[in-house]
């Protein structure tokens, strides 16, 4: 289990590297294939919301079939694959296939692990779990930053793709070898597992808006915007855009990381939540009313946005205490499918909101950091109303 459980983290660290690389690949693919930062952020927008769409068949199937089946099939064909039709890519429509397939493939790994969790270890760990396998994970958003732009500017992006199926393949393979999966919890005869059920459970309805607009700004502006903002307003190169990208991951690394075992310190899993979404509602408010302060004031302030905005496995951890066993795989993919698909929506709806903005590069952005705290306000607000748990 515990090389099983090692395969599944690097698994995810394929997942967020795919999810993020697309800042760093934006020049070369807007020279090489024509791909501009709105097609960009439209195939962006596709792996969310193929990986929120494929949250509750991969929930099904983990409750149903294991995770050690899932995983690897899925990220096997999907993510192998995308990574190769990406590597063919000859203009941004093969880019928006390719990150369809990768968004199938990358869609179990992370869920896989915490359904492995929620069976076999302690809730009242959970949320150290989670973070820590987020943090663990987000190695790979710092691979898809200076890394990245150091690779390809050394081997050319073709190759890194090519390199990265690879990669995927054996991941995949290993996952087939090594995870094993937990005893099934018994199925009680009312209630065998429906969305109705999920739905039953009353603690969630206050959870769900925060998840769902929690995760995006951090996710969109370090996997996409980041770089155009950096290049846009203060002139920025690949391999600044990639230091800066670079201090950005490492500070959602360290996020994840705090947030775990932050509700068994202050008893309190709400109002951690709480405190760190209104800090990162914040450094976007500031970043909105300076768009152009500078490009080391403006990294600070992307760094504290992505410390800030890792809740994610908090507020996992918060729903996950009102499911009961049997909905164990389901529950964890449903919260999931609202955090990666209100990520994709609000990604796909920032293209309208760059390319129809007028005026000078700081006012488009100061619009675009405007889009994503207006919706993270109303999320933190609303989940003033949810019921505090902890296991």
């Amino acid at each position: 289990m515990k090389a099983g459980l090692a395969f599944l983290v690097a698994g995810y660290v394929l997942s967020q590297f795919y999810r993020a690389f697309l800042a760093v690949l934006t020049p070369v693919l807007g020279r090489e294939i024509g791909a501009s930062p709105g097609d960009l952020a439209i195939s962006s927008g596709i792996w969310f919301l193929i990986f929120a769409v494929m949250q509750m068949p991969v929930g099904a199937a983990l409750d149903r079939v294991g995770p050690r089946l899932t995983a690897s099939l899925l990220l096997g064909i999907g993510g192998g694959c995308g990574a190769l039709v990406f590597a063919a890519a000859e203009g941004p429509w093969a880019v928006h296939v390719a990150m369809a397939l990768i968004g199938i493939g990358c869609s179990p790994v992370l869920m896989a692990s915490y359904y492995i969790f929620a069976r076999i270890y302690s809730p009242a760990v959970f949320g150290t779990l989670a973070g820590a396998i987020i943090g663990v994970g987000s190695l790979g958003n710092i691979a898809g930053a200076a890394p990245l732009a150091w690779l390809v500017a050394a081997v050319g992006w073709r190759p890194a793709l090519i390199g990265l199926a690879a990669v995927t393949f054996v991941i995949a393979l290993a996952l087939w070898v090594f995870v094993r999966d937990p005893e099934r919890a018994e199925t009680p005869t009312a209630g065998r597992g429906s969305v109705l059920d999920i739905l039953r459970q009353p603690g969630l309805w206050a959870i769900l808006p925060l998840m769902a607009v929690a995760y995006a700004p951090a996710a969109a502006i370090r996997g996409l915007w980041a770089g155009p903002y950096l290049a846009e307003v203060f002139g920025a190169d690949g391999l600044t855009i990639g230091r800066v990208t670079l201090l950005m991951a490492l500070a959602m690394v360290a996020g994840n990381f705090a947030y775990g075992p932050l509700d068994r310190i202050f008893g309190t899993r709400k109002w951690v939540v709480f405190a760190g979404n209104l800090a990162a509602a914040v450094c976007l408010l500031i970043l909105a009313l300076y768009p152009g302060g500078g490009i080391w004031t403006a990294a600070f302030l992307l760094s504290a946005l992505g410390l800030f905005g890792a809740s994610f496995p908090a507020i996992m951890a918060h729903g996950r205490a009102f499911f009961p066993a049997h909905l164990t795989g389901r529950g964890v993919t449903f919260l999931n499918m609202f955090g990666i698909g209100g990520a994709g929506i609000l990604q796909f709806a920032s293209r309208p909101v760059y390319e129809n903005a007028s005026g000078a590069p700081e006012e488009v952005f100061r619009l675009l950091f405007l889009f994503f705290l207006v919706p993270l306000v109303i999320g933190i607000v609303l989940y003033l109303f949810s019921h505090d748990r902890t296991d």
